[in-house]
C-alpha cells in the first residue's frame, strides 16, 4: 500500500463508501456526469465508455487533526490529510468515497501543514500505532457521530451532498426509492509472500458493510479504494433489487404499482452487473472469495429471473385479457 512522499511505509489503509441513485428522472449523459464531478478546477474529470459509461472526479482533500478510533480504547492523534473523491456508474448510481493511509509512526510533536500537505490521503500519528488496534477500532466506529474522533464517513455524506444538491440536477424525480448504503473497509499488510486475502465481510442490521482486506505492500491504497467502491456498488444493486422485489405480486389488485417498481429496475439498474470490471488484476481473487461465502452473483441472477418472470406473466395474463375481450 505505497505512499506519497518520505512517509515510511503504510501499515494501515482504511475507507468508507456511501452509494445511493443519483436524485433525478433519467440517467445523465457523459457530458453531464463530467460538469457534476468536476470538484476543482485544476484536475480533471476521468471518464471511461466501457464496458459501460463511468465518470471519476479527481481527489478532494479534507485536512484533519484528531484522534483515531481505537478497539483498545487507547489515545492515538494524527494529523493530514483524508481523499475523497465521487464516481457516476452509467450516469445512475453515485458513490462517495473517502480513505487514507498511515505508517505506523510520525514525529513526536505536530509538524506544520506543509509537512502533511506533500503527503495527501495519507494521516500521520502523532507518536507511534498500532494498525490493528486502529483498524479494529475503525470498523466498529459508533456512526451516532459527536466526540473528538476521525469520522470518515461524515467526510463521503458531505461529498455526497455537494453533488446530488448540484443546480445541474434539475428535477429530483427519482425513478424508484431506494436506500443510501455505506460499506466500511480496513486493509493491513499482508504476511510476507503472501498475497490479497478477505478477513471479513459483514451485512451488519441496517445498511452498513464491513469488510477487513490484507493487502501485500506494493498495492497502493487507490487501488484498495476503487475495490472497496466495487464492492459497494454491486452491493448496493443487489440490495435495492432485493429491496424492491419485496412483496410484489402481480395479479393482484396492486398490479399497476407492482409494474411501476419493475420497470424501473429493468431500464436503470439490471444492465450494470458487472463485478471486477475496473479494479486492479491483482485484487481480482477477492471478488471470488466474496462470491464463494455469500454468492453475490447467485442472488443477483436469481432476482434478475424474478423480474424476468413477473413481466413474463404480466405479458401472459394481458394477452389473454385482450383475446378474451369481444
Amino acid at each position: 500500500m505505497g505512499a506519497t512522499g518520505e512517509t515510511p511505509r503504510p501499515v494501515l489503509a482504511c475507507g468508507e463508501v456511501r452509494t445511493c441513485l443519483l436524485p433525478c428522472r433519467d440517467a445523465v449523459s457523459a457530458a453531464v456526469a463530467e460538469r457534476l464531478l468536476r470538484l476543482r478546477a485544476d484536475e480533471q474529470v476521468s471518464t471511461s465508455k466501457h464496458p459501460n459509461l463511468y465518470v471519476v472526479s479527481p481527489e478532494v482533500l479534507t485536512g484533519v487533526d484528531c484522534r483515531l478510533p481505537t478497539a483498545n480504547k487507547a489515545k492515538v492523534r494524527a494529523v493530514g490529510t483524508v481523499a475523497a473523491r465521487a464516481s457516476l456508474t452509467d450516469g445512475r448510481v453515485l458513490q462517495a468515497s473517502a480513505y487514507f493511509s498511515a505508517p505506523a509512526a510520525g514525529p513526536d510533536r505536530r509538524r506544520p501543514w506543509g509537512y502533511y500537505l506533500v503527503r495527501p490521503g495519507v494521516l500521520v500519528p502523532v507518536g507511534t500505532l498500532s494498525a490493528t488496534a486502529v483498524g479494529d477500532g475503525f470498523l466498529m466506529q459508533d456512526q451516532t457521530g459527536g466526540g473528538d474522533e476521525l469520522d470518515v464517513g461524515s467526510v463521503a455524506e458531505s461529498l455526497l451532498g455537494t453533488v446530488s444538491r448540484n443546480r445541474l440536477l434539475v428535477d429530483y424525480d427519482v425513478p424508484l426509492t431506494s436506500r443510501t448504503t455505506s460499506l466500511r473497509w480496513a486493509a493491513l499488510p499482508a504476511a510476507a509472500g503472501a498475497g490479497v486475502s478477505l478477513k471479513r465481510f459483514t451485512v451488519t442490521e441496517g445498511s452498513l458493510r464491513l469488510v477487513e482486506l490484507r493487502v501485500p505492500d506494493d498495492i497502493e491504497t487507490t487501488a484498495v479504494a476503487r475495490l472497496a467502491e466495487d464492492f459497494a456498488l454491486h452491493d448496493w444493486l443487489l440490495t435495492t433489487v432485493i429491496d424492491k422485489l419485496d412483496g410484489i405480486r402481480l395479479g393482484s389488485a396492486d398490479e399497476t404499482a407492482a409494474l411501476k417498481v419493475l420497470g424501473p429496475l429493468v431500464e436503470h439498474l439490471l444492465h450494470l452487473w458487472m463485478p471486477g470490471a475496473r479494479m486492479d488484476r491483482r485484487l481480482a481473487a477477492l471478488w471470488d472469495v466474496l462470491e464463494d461465502g455469500s454468492g453475490y452473483s447467485r442472488q443477483w441472477h436469481t432476482q434478475v429471473q424474478r423480474v424476468r418472470d413477473q413481466l413474463a406473466l404480466w405479458g401472459t395474463a394481458v394477452r389473454r385479457e385482450s383475446l378474451a375481450t369481444p
